[in-house]
């Protein structure tokens, strides 16, 4: 598939209203167009007067239950969706305001930005789009966690995953990012949880914002969501679709293969870490 030669950003502004996932609190997300060279940048508009947050993995500053970014004491949390969003539509360009510290999570996947964003439209714009182009083979492993990145003519993410579940067991899929897969066969797919695990978090005071509206439980061998699943294999393309949300975070697309096993936010990251400190296994190119 062609790799996309110009940078990209929205042609008009979106604006969306859900509760985070974690806070339960209510929160407006308005995603507008922005210049060339400006990247994606998270400003808190309950906030006035803080710098925008630019979406990269060195203003990463919490992994535990998702990805969170921060600068000068302003966080903004859950980020991973739309990360994975930008990245699946090419969106390279745009300003994401929040008045709130944690992303809506909407109905768990991506489907609801997805769908903004392509029925506004985007916007190629002028300034070249730069790649890193993977040479030579990065891998980190730790126990049965595994990524690696390896030369590729495309950007291709495998992932695979495995839980002591009957429903769940190991799942593994595929996809080129220049393929035009992302809104109908990834973007969909929500995140999941164990009903044990959901009681526990509200507990804890976590999980406020979770319900069956908002990610798929699994009890047993049993989808608790009525409607069920909308893949068969629904678990591994929403951990397919937080992995593309988690990498985009390098700043730039990546024209390689990255492989995950059992990885999640915080594998992800180290691995991106990794990646920086191995400059001889990759390469930047910028198309004429």
């Amino acid at each position: 598939m062609a790799i996309r030669t110009r940078q990209q950003t929205l042609a008009a502004p979106i604006t969306c209203t859900g509760i985070g996932v974690h806070s339960g609190k209510t929160a407006t997300l308005t995603l507008k167009p922005a210049p060339e060279n400006h990247g994606i940048r998270f400003f808190r508009t309950d906030l006035p007067g803080t710098q925008g947050i630019p979406a990269l993995f060195s203003r990463v500053v919490d992994t535990s239950l998702a990805t969170v970014i921060g600068e000068n004491g302003v966080i903004v949390s859950t980020i991973e969706h739309l990360m994975a969003t930008f990245a699946g539509m090419g969106i390279d360009n745009a300003r994401v305001e929040l008045d709130n510290y944690e992303m809506p999570i909407m109905d768990g996947s991506a489907a609801v930005f997805a769908k903004e964003i392509n029925a506004v439209g985007i916007l190629i714009q002028t300034a070249p789009r730069s790649h890193f182009v993977v040479t030579h083979p990065i891998e980190i492993a730790d126990g049965d966690k595994f990524v690696g990145a390896y030369p590729d003519d495309s950007f291709r993410i495998t992932c695979t995953i495995e839980f002591p579940n009957a429903l769940i067991g190991r799942q593994s899929i595929s996809i080129d990012l220049g393929d035009n897969q992302f809104i109908g066969e990834i973007a969909p797919a929500r995140t999941f949880g164990f009903l044990h695990e959901v009681a526990f978090m509200k507990q804890l005071g976590l999980g406020r914002g979770g319900s069956l509206e908002t990610a798929v439980v699994v009890d047993g061998d049993t989808i608790v969501n009525q409607e069920g699943l909308r893949f068969a294999d629904e678990f591994v393309r929403h951990k397919l679709l937080d992995c593309i949300g988690d990498f985009s975070l390098i700043g730039m697309p990546i024209r390689g293969h990255i492989k995950t096993v059992k990885s999640g936010h915080l594998f992800n990251h180290r691995f991106i870490t990794e990646f920086f400190k191995n400059r001889s296994s990759w390469e930047t190119m910028t198309p004429e």
